[in-house]
């Protein structure tokens, strides 16, 4: 790529997306186009295909997507694969119309079986049944996958997919009724120590600037008591979902960013298709290689925060997969390593959020 090159960032503004958009201007590339969802819905064939015929970019980088944790990914299965598999019909189709010189496809670890071998390689996709929880999300991005590889063998495109591993950073979702695990148990954390200290100012200024089902900050005490209950957030503790025994490894974004740019600048489809006739499993895993259990991550979260509280868990809520550790030989082996460790990650995350509350509260007037 050159520096000058049109680079569409899908996604731009999202936890992924907006990492690489950074990562591409600190590495000096200045033609970096971006549109929001209320300037372009890219479930609508039509205006993405419109865009894509007026400005022509040369390289994709497909970080959109509709996404959530495992509560999210529950209740509302259609919108997951609906949603996800129209956006990646939209934009991978008219790269390709478009003559794009190279797409970057972003999926996830969840594409592999809920008992795959740990850690995961690429070639365990598609070798026994997915973690029910997340399998219509987990679908939607095998197809998006296979697309890219399919592109490749029969157009000679170069497409490739990177499958990120559970993320977390700048911009994160805090929503409490859609958000991941991590910025979900950050969100909770804070604010039960902020009703555990009694402080229901606080507690107003962060409903001001995210409000939970419609609760914000004008709300009467009962009524946010109310609604935080049913997150398990109260002012006598906190209950999270599940045993807290399952294994997670996480990244963080611009970690994520700053591999995902590495390969788009450095790894063709061609280096990555390995011999013979039935070519599979070009993707590439992003990750740690390291994990902890659900637990061990909350107490590092409420160390973080300050909260020093009672932490219950409720077992009669699922866990999702047991384990899901990336193998990242394949990225290793290619040249690239992650920098931040969780403990690192973890501090710096909260200090974000306690900096977006100000921003997003002001925003919201």
């Amino acid at each position: 790529m050159n520096k000058n090159s049109k680079i569409y960032v899908a996604g731009h503004r999202g936890l992924v997306g907006s990492a690489i958009k950074r990562n591409l201007e600190s590495k000096g590339y200045t033609n970096i186009i971006g549109r929001t969802h209320a300037e372009l819905d890219l479930t609508d064939q039509l205006a993405v295909r419109r865009f894509f015929e007026q400005e022509k970019p040369e390289y994709v980088v497909l970080a959109a997507a509709h996404v959530g944790g495992i509560m999210a990914n529950s209740l509302y299965r259609a919108d997951f694969i609906w949603q996800n598999l129209e956006i990646q019909q939209n934009v991978i189709g008219e790269s390709f119309r478009n003559g794009v010189k190279k797409l970057l496809f972003l999926g996830s670890t969840c594409i592999y079986p809920g008992n795959a071998p740990q850690p995961m390689r690429e070639d365990c996709l598609l070798t026994s049944p997915l973690e029910w929880t997340n399998e219509p999300y987990a679908l939607a991005k095998i197809a998006g996958l296979k697309m890219c590889e399919s592109f490749n063998l029969q157009h000679g495109t170069n497409y490739i997919a990177v499958m990120p591993t559970n993320l977390y950073g700048p911009n994160d979702n805090f929503h409490l009724e859609t958000s991941h695990v991590l910025p979900a148990m950050i969100r909770k954390l804070h604010l039960a120590r902020l009703l555990a200290e009694g402080d229901f100012a606080a507690v107003r200024k962060d409903l001001a600037a995210r409000p939970v089902e419609g609760v914000g900050a004008e709300a009467s005490d009962e009524e946010i008591l109310r609604v935080l209950g049913k997150y398990g957030i109260t002012p006598e503790g906190l209950t999270l979902w599940g045993t807290g025994t399952p294994l997670r490894e996480f990244l963080w974004s611009e970690d994520m960013a700053d591999a995902s740019v590495f390969l788009l600048e450095n790894v063709d489809f061609d280096r990555l298709r390995g011999a013979g006739t039935q070519v599979r499993n070009c993707h590439v895993n992003i990750g740690t290689g390291r994990e902890l259990t659900i637990r061990e991550l909350a107490g590092k979260i409420a160390a973080a925060v300050g909260y020093t509280g009672p932490v219950h868990w409720d077992s009669s809520k699922p866990d999702g997969t047991i384990r899901k550790l990336c193998d990242v030989s394949k990225l290793h082996s290619l040249g690239w390593h992650h920098t931040v460790e969780i403990d690192e990650g973890v501090g710096r995350l909260y200090d974000w959020y306690l900096r977006s509350i100000d921003t997003d509260t002001l925003r919201a007037r």
